[in-house]
């Protein structure tokens, strides 16, 4: 049976430094690890695109009709997502509707290449 991660929170942009500078340290691996994670899956690399096209936040049932899933499973993907702090959810009314947080995915791609989000 495989070995699984810890879990921790990751829920804060990664603070690092960028991996081509130094050596990251085992800590700074696994929170960098959890994040991928998150994001390695084809159907929240999806969801990540169409919020990162939108104008502004889109609702669950919205995003869950784009991936052609149910929005219990899509829910279930925002979850991961929003647990790795990439998006931020916010209930209104019946509805929750979400956003990237861009200041996350321009730390961890300044963490994964230095001179890629300048």
């Amino acid at each position: 049976m495989p070995k699984a991660l810890p879990v921790l929170d990751v829920s804060a942009p990664i603070c690092c430094a960028p991996m081509a500078s130094v050596p990251i340290s085992d800590d700074d691996a696994l929170h960098l690890a959890l994040r991928l994670k998150a994001l390695a899956d084809p159907v929240r690399l999806k969801l990540m695109s169409i919020l990162l096209t939108g104008d502004d936040a889109a609702c669950t049932c919205d995003l869950a009709a784009a991936v052609d899933l149910s929005e219990s499973t899509v829910s279930h993907h925002l979850g991961k997502l929003r647990n790795a702090g990439m998006i931020a959810s916010e209930r209104r009314g019946m509805n929750v509707y979400h956003r990237v947080h861009h200041d996350a995915l321009a730390a961890l791609g300044a963490v994964l290449n230095p001179g890629c989000c300048r």
